[in-house]
């Protein structure tokens, strides 16, 4: 049975292949009645009900064992992506684009996957907060622990004082911004009053918009090699794909070692550098051509990120509950 297309025809014989291998690694002994109907097998799956023939009473190492087995083998290929994502970026691309694709995790699956890997190790470096760290408290604090602040204002630091009315006039300058329009203004009132859901507004929202970094960065591509021949919009969506996955990965790295110390943070010059050689050499341009296009993509993707951080920050303010 074809699916129509080869990539799925090859993904789907992988998974049953190793589905079967796995299945008659733990098979019954054939002629042994089906645990669900009681029907002589015959093989690792019963050909009355479906149902595998195996024995589930293993010890929980076994199962442990067996449990990583799958994993590993589900996704054995990324043990052979994200390395050549790493060190060979270009290449990677270059051969998903010429067809050799077995070896290699589906693209928009591993961009997936680090997405996920990205906002998981974000909330984790964002919500950790060092003991006896007053701007934290300070800069997220609601009107009414405001007010009680103040009331305490007295006993503080000259740094706590002035990080407090720093936060108390940008309170001020954010309602009397939106006071023209009541349901805007409610809106922000709201978020500002119940911050937790704020942030989980912005949390649910911003997978969403993340995943709109994709389509943008590959028509900004598209508009960067407009007069590149052979090049297609598909082969920008495969580049941003596997680029996009490599600066995911770079941030979760940085913010789970950031969780140790900020010098971690200095990771962050690996970016245009991976970029540099992945689009040299997935485009197969020069070095001039590649510096030039690198320069219009930042400037383009800053402008796009910027206007996605204020939709998701209206959109947060309208949504929190």
């Amino acid at each position: 049975m074809s699916l129509g297309a080869p990539e799925l025809d090859a993904a789907t014989a992988d998974a049953i292949a190793g589905e079967v291998g796995r299945a008659s690694k733990h098979a019954l002994a054939a002629g042994t009645p089906c645990p669900n109907c009681a029907t002589p097998l015959v093989g690792p799956w019963c050909h009355h009900c479906g149902q595998k023939g195996e024995k589930y009473n293993r010890s929980i190492w076994h199962l442990a064992a067996e449990a990583f087995e799958g994993l590993t083998h589900f996704d054995g290929r990324i043990w052979q992506t994200i390395p050549r994502l790493f060190v060979r970026p270009g290449q990677l691309t270059r051969d998903y684009l010429d067809g050799h694709r077995a070896a290699q995790i589906p693209p928009f699956r591993l961009f997936l996957i680090v997405l996920v890997l990205v906002f998981f190790a974000g909330g984790l470096s964002f919500g950790h907060g060092k003991p006896g760290d007053t701007n934290v408290g300070v800069k997220f604090a609601t009107p009414e622990q405001a007010a009680q602040m103040l009331q305490k204002r007295a006993d503080m630091s000259a740094d706590d004082k002035a990080d407090l009315d720093e936060a108390m006039t940008q309170l001020g300058k954010v309602q009397k911004g939106y006071s023209s329009n009541a349901y805007v203004r409610e809106r922000v009132e709201h978020s500002v009053k119940n911050p937790e859901a704020f942030k989980l507004a912005m949390e649910e929202w911003g997978h969403r918009f993340a995943i709109l970094m994709l389509p943008i960065s590959a028509a900004m591509l598209t508009a960067i090699f407009v007069f590149k021949r052979g090049v297609y919009v598909f082969d920008h969506l495969i580049f941003s794909m596997h680029s996009l996955s490599f600066q995911g990965l770079l941030l979760t790295t940085i913010f789970f070692t950031s969780l140790m110390s900020g010098w971690f943070w200095w990771l962050i010059v690996l970016s245009p550098i991976h970029l540099f050689f992945h689009m040299r050499t997935a485009y197969r341009i020069s070095r001039f051509g590649t510096l030039i296009r690198m320069w219009l993509l930042a400037w383009g993707s800053s402008i796009a990120v910027g206007f996605l951080l204020l939709a998701l920050v209206i959109v947060g303010a309208i949504t929190a509950r």
